[in-house]
């Protein structure tokens, strides 16, 4: 930009010094004439650098993103029509790794359409950051909500239950209720399932899930590492709560942390120093092992979780999966989706 604004200026100072070295007399036909040209000058080389921006937007672009993420045409992305009257709705914050998303969210979906051969699952993600580069890159488009909940009135659906894969009733599963209710009145019962944790017993499932599923590294010198995302809201509480579960329970060598919020990666490195750890296991505590477990926890560069614990002469083990990859994790979102179904009988 400052490249396009210094040619700007460049060519109106030209400009004004081929009018101030003509004739203090100019006609109207040469002022015309000059701001003509230098219209058309500035117009061309506004032109040239937005083409040039996008180009180097394109290719920064390209650079950020130079792995291979999965096959998208091998992910079910349920965005079908003629589904009858009762559709049960997942929605999902998302991810655009592929596989991730087939393994985890797909995984969730396939459970609950299992489990509820009388309604049609569908797809609808919240980040349509995540849907537009989908669609720019694999070609294939994913409903936003707003697109789902239309998608569901155009095809006559009379009973609409929604089942969230949210961790938590934060900010975006308010949001989620808020746009829902917008839509309350084109279907006779609606019926909104919690998210993954919200009583005790969400805990206490998800705490065994978690443990099970990584008690093969539990050999008394590795530290089991979560790592959440973390919310400003107030529901950010269920790490330190899952955290004091997992203590109380004798799970001594477990900690959770989170990305963007606390506990922080810091936070998790100064337990797990105070014990006498020679190895370290991070798992993201996430629906999907997309960016941020992919990146923030288990990339290279220096600030990430791996790069930390790598550096403080951990050995370090990554788990590329996320939570919706586990049997018990699917199982709990279909109790959830159950008790949605439950309320409308």
């Amino acid at each position: 930009m400052k490249r396009m604004i210094a040619a700007v200026s460049a060519l109106t100072l030209t400009a004004a010094c081929f009018v101030s070295c003509g004739s203090e007399k100019k006609d109207d036909k040469t002022e015309k004439a000059t701001e003509a040209v230098t219209t058309e000058a500035v117009t061309t080389t506004e032109e040239a650098a937005t083409e040039e921006q996008t180009t180097t937007e394109a290719a920064e672009e390209d650079d950020e993103e130079n792995y291979d993420t999965g096959d998208a045409s091998l992910d079910n992305v349920r965005n079908q029509d003629d589904i009858g009257e009762n559709e049960l709705l997942v929605i999902s914050f998302g991810t655009s790794f592929n596989d991730s998303r087939r393994l985890t969210i797909g995984a969730i979906e396939n459970a609950l359409e299992k489990a509820f051969p009388d309604y049609s699952v569908r797809r609808g993600f919240t980040a349509n950051i995540v849907i537009d580069h989908v669609e720019k890159r694999d070609g294939i488009k994913i409903d936003d909500i707003e697109d789902a909940l239309k998608r569901a009135v155009d095809n006559g659906v009379k009973n609409l239950v929604v089942q969230p894969t949210h961790l938590m009733n934060g900010l975006e599963y308010e949001e989620l209720t808020d746009k829902i209710a917008e839509y309350s009145d084109a279907f006779e019962k609606v019926s909104i399932g919690e998210p993954l944790l919200m009583s005790d017993d969400d805990f206490t499932k998800v705490e065994k899930a978690i443990t099970d599923w990584t008690k093969e590294y539990d050999d008394g010198e590795t530290a089991i590492c979560f790592m959440g995302h973390g919310t400003e809201a107030d529901s950010n509480a269920i790490y330190q709560k899952m955290q004091d579960l997992l203590a109380k329970d004798g799970f001594a060598n477990y900690y959770v942390g989170t990305v963007e919020a606390e506990p922080s990666v810091e936070d998790v490195l100064e337990k797990v120093k105070a014990g006498s750890y020679k190895k370290v296991v991070l798992e993201p505590l996430m629906v999907v092992a997309g960016d941020h477990a992919n990146n923030d926890m288990a990339g290279d560069e220096e600030d990430s979780w791996k790069s930390i614990f790598e550096a403080e002469g951990y050995e370090v083990k990554c788990l590329l999966r996320g939570l919706g990859e586990n049997e018990e994790i699917q199982k709990l979102y279909v109790e959830h989706a159950q008790k949605a179904i439950d309320s409308i009988k």
